[in-house]
């Protein structure tokens, strides 16, 4: 993962040329470049069927805690209703794993 944001990033940022000597003395030191990532999010590796109802929870949660839906089930890209209802949306859902339902209770 390290590998591809690197690569994503010095594809996506612009190129830093040297400058000139003259120029710095000119106009001053070149701006402080952004980050292209976040540094404070982090990718891992889900193993547990609890991490991974943790991690669903958290994104349906989402569109409801920013004020984009009134309820999961509301947000129009959410896969909360296939896990629910077992409705297809318009984000395609891998199965590959053991399936994991909401029906129970609610997420």
């Amino acid at each position: 993962m390290q590998v591809l944001k690197q690569r994503t990033a010095r594809a996506l940022l612009p190129k830093t040329m040297r400058r000139d000597p003259r120029q710095i003395e000119l106009f001053g030191e070149a701006p402080e470049r952004a980050p292209f990532w976040q540094s404070r999010f982090y990718d891992f590796n889900v193993w547990t069927s609890k991490k991974r109802v943790e991690k669903l929870r958290y994104m349906h949660r989402n569109p409801v805690k920013r004020g984009l839906a009134a309820e999961p089930q509301d947000w129009r890209w959410s896969s909360y209703r296939f896990y629910l209802l077992d409705e297809p949306g318009l984000v395609r859902v891998n199965e590959g794993w053991t399936k994991i339902s909401f029906a129970a209770g609610a997420a």
